[in-house]
């Protein structure tokens, strides 16, 4: 089976490195960007099992990504993770569309977790889309 594939969005350069290399330590693929505009761009080519965003940016911050991401890909499955939460973000963000919500600093055997059932849930996803399309093939070919 092939390693999760996340992607970290966060402007803290040395944190994120740093999160990135744990994180591949314990087997997954992953990509990462320092700014919302980057994590619009790399979701346009490529498939993430899960994002990792970061709420406190420079530019483009991470609601305004979030809204970005869900408005576009629908079915991404995004982890928030920020130093700077609170209850009404975190409900703010789970309307948007947003799977999780995590405080810094995070335990990383609890954000794995989180990305384990991110990729379950996107595989969900991808199986009903599917067998949605081939009973729309099966209706249109009278079969």
């Amino acid at each position: 089976m092939a390693s999760d594939k996340v992607l970290l969005v966060d402007d803290e350069v040395e944190f994120v490195e740093t999160l990135a290399e744990r994180m591949r330590a314990r087997g997954l693929e992953v990509d990462y960007t320092h700014s919302g505009d980057g994590a619009v761009e790399k979701t346009a080519k490529n498939h993430y099992d899960a994002i990792v965003l970061d709420l406190a940016m420079p530019g483009m911050d991470g609601m305004e990504t979030l809204r970005h991401l869900m408005a576009n890909h629908p079915d991404l499955q995004i982890i928030l993770l920020t130093g700077q939460g609170t209850i009404q973000t975190a409900v703010e963000a789970t309307k948007l569309g947003a799977m999780d919500f995590l405080e810094k600093p995070t335990d990383i055997g609890q954000l794995i977790a989180k990305i384990k059932a991110a990729r379950v849930k996107r595989m969900q996803l991808d199986e009903k889309r599917a067998a949605t399309d081939i009973e729309d093939i099966l209706s249109r070919r009278g079969w």
